[in-house]
């Protein structure tokens, strides 16, 4: 390399990181840049998503899962070292140390820029038995891998799910898919704490009826385990035995930012790293972050949250690998849209729920609707629940739910585009979608609600 050459170090090989080192050499070569990755597990740029899915067995993996290989990266002149972790920042010195995961040994790489895409990891609670054979987090293709092993060989079939938030619900479907007895427990009054309690109701209701088992208030306590240090039992608050062969912890994430705490970076109150609109870490020049690590800007709260989403993350890639190129782009924000299935019924959320618009001093009302994905008259037709939040006296849209059959899920995308244009309810309604009786009702049930919304504006007044 000459001696014009920069060096960029990119922390993480998933989707943030390997986005933007793949966008960055689209804009540089390798004489003008000098790109090293490291990569704590084996693989990269891969689906953490679609985990449940090849666990289930609708998908195979993980090969199935993966984008790019080491592989591919490294033709592309990015020195790619997996089964490496970074285990130290020295920004002072512009530079990271790595530890080889197979040999032991440790070096110092230098950096003109860096990037920290390290991503978030399972919350584990510190209790009895959380660290026992069986028990297992749902992160990365390598969680995967040691998940599927255990599905594979443990003779029996009694699996205890640990969270009822979109990885529970999920992972509940697909060792249900795989034969196994399923028991969600979770801590709050209602599955899917993403919704108000009253649409998480419907989610507990289904649940149920699929043969999943849903107990609400049940705090873990412990987990039991046999002579061989193998969990086999699950234990609750009130002092409830839950058997188990496998247990899944669906809990949530935290964004994976030890690194950067220790080297004094910029932390938000999720422990998320803060950027700025083109995702450089705040008051450092070269210094990026994007991903499950970082905490993005909510554009309906106006405050920054912690949002653990690969559509994000590979969005953050594109625009740290143009920042580091040389180009330039930005992250605006989002809006909060997630969706989501167990079985037959499909989940979707955007913008804030209920005690979301309370907490940042938003006044609001509600309309809550019933209708079908089809019209009512076309065969299989499925219900399906939509609730909408909108602004007193404005009538601006300020969050969505929809719980029901096939073909409501992806409707919350309208909802989530009316968010981001900053819509009322009153112009949702006279929003032109299509309609054929195969696809929607005359009235679309996204325009039900908001019809429904914008009466409760005008009878709540000012």
């Amino acid at each position: 390399m000459g001696n014009g050459t920069e060096r960029l170090v990119v922390v993480g090989g998933d989707a943030a990181g390997m986005s933007a080192a793949s966008q960055a050499r689209r804009l540089k070569g390798p004489a003008e840049l000098e790109i090293t990755a490291f990569e704590r597990g084996h693989f990269t740029s891969y689906s953490a998503c679609g985990i449940p899915y090849w666990i289930g067995g609708l998908v195979d993996g993980p090969d199935e899962l993966i984008a790019r290989t080491p592989e591919e990266h490294r033709a592309r002149d990015i020195d790619l070292r997996t089964r490496t972790e970074v285990v130290e920042l020295d920004l002072a010195g512009a530079r990271v140390r790595a530890r080889d995961l197979e040999s032991g040994a440790e070096y110092w790489t230098g950096y003109d820029k860096l990037v920290l895409a390290t991503g978030a990891r399972p919350v584990r609670p510190r209790l009895p038995g959380i660290g026992a054979h069986g028990v297992h987090g749902v992160q990365t293709l390598d969680d995967g891998q040691r998940l599927m092993a255990d599905v594979e060989r443990t003779a029996g079939r009694r699996a205890v799910v640990v969270g009822a938030g979109y990885i529970g619900v999920e992972m509940a479907e697909a060792l249900l898919g795989r034969g196994f007895e399923v028991t969600v427990l979770h801590r709050g009054e209602q599955p899917m704490s993403t919704l108000d309690p009253d649409m998480g109701g419907l989610v507990h209701s289904a649940m149920n009826g699929m043969g999943i088992r849903t107990v609400a208030r049940a705090e873990v306590t412990e987990i039991l385990t046999d002579e061989e240090g193998r969990a086999r039992a699950v234990v609750t608050a009130a002092g409830e035995e839950y058997p188990a062969d496998v247990v899944v912890l669906g809990i949530g994430v935290e964004p994976r930012t030890a690194l950067a705490r220790a080297a004094g970076l910029p932390l938000g109150e999720s422990g998320g790293l803060l950027t700025d609109l083109s995702m450089r870490v705040r008051g450092h020049e070269n210094i990026w972050s994007g991903g499950d690590c970082v905490e993005v800007l909510d554009l309906v709260a106006g405050r920054t949250r912690h949002i653990a989403l690969g559509t994000h993350a590979n969005k953050h890639g594109q625009v740290i690998g143009s920042g580091v190129g040389g180009g330039y782009a930005t992250f605006p924000g989002v809006v909060g849209t997630a969706v989501s299935k167990v079985c037959d019924l499909e989940i979707a959320r955007t913008g804030l729920r209920e005690r979301d618009a309370l907490s940042v001093g938003l006044r609001f009302v509600t309309a809550t609707i019933s209708s079908t994905n089809t019209a009512g008259y076309y065969p299989e037709a499925a219900r399906m629940t939509v609730k909408m939040l909108a602004e007193r006296r404005t009538g601006r849209l300020l969050g969505c739910q929809i719980v029901g059959g096939a073909g409501s899920a992806k409707r919350v995308d309208i909802a989530a585009v009316a968010l981001t244009a900053g819509m009322t309810v009153d112009q949702i309604v006279s929003l032109d979608l299509g309609y054929a009786p195969p696809f929607s009702p005359v009235w679309d049930p996204v325009l039900v609600a908001a019809r429904k919304a914008v009466s409760a504006v005008r009878a709540a007044g000012v």
